[in-house]
């Protein structure tokens, strides 16, 4: 009888790694509209201006949409700042592959993601990004061995065979 697959390593949630997650999984949108929202709300605080409501209001308005604009502009940067200011940055994460799923453990966080939950493997030019019931993880391939990016190339191919 073959043994069950399992492979564990360490790393350490630092800004490359916070880096390489958002660029592999967040697809940049160049036309303008993710910027509608804060236009927006710059034309209704602009609009506000010409009544009676209080100017406070307005201007609200319109700080309101500046700060959805610049939101929208360095989100990627934005994105990092919450990470490196978040309890779980430059702490280690001990990652395990096994028959049942993937787990990752550290001092803040103890999370596990079956196979069974997972619809889809998509691989990226630098990891894995696995849609599951609870959203969108990414399991970077710098801390895989070559026989555990072959083990996720065939669970990719298991959940394509699965979903049709």
């Amino acid at each position: 009888m073959p043994t069950p697959y399992s492979y564990s390593t360490t790393y350490i949630l630092d800004k490359a790694h916070f880096d390489e997650c958002y660029t592999q999984s967040v697809i940049p949108d160049p036309t303008l509209k993710p910027y509608y929202k804060g236009i927006g709300l710059v034309l209704i605080g602009t609009a506000l201006i010409f009544t009676d409501i209080t100017l406070y209001l307005a201007y609200f308005f319109v700080g309101l949409g500046v700060i959805e604009a610049l939101n929208v502009k360095y989100h990627k940067a934005w994105w990092l700042m919450r990470q490196m200011m978040s309890k779980a940055a430059s702490n280690e994460v001990t990652l395990t592959i096994d028959e049942q799923g993937i787990r990752t453990h550290s001092r803040y966080v103890n999370s596990q993601i079956r196979w069974t939950d997972i619809n889809k493997i998509r691989e990226t030019p630098k990891g894995f990004l696995l849609t599951h019931k609870a959203g969108t993880s990414y399991v970077s391939s710098s801390c895989l061995d070559a026989a555990t990016i072959a083990y996720m190339r065939s669970k990719n191919q298991d959940s394509v065979t699965n979903s049709i």
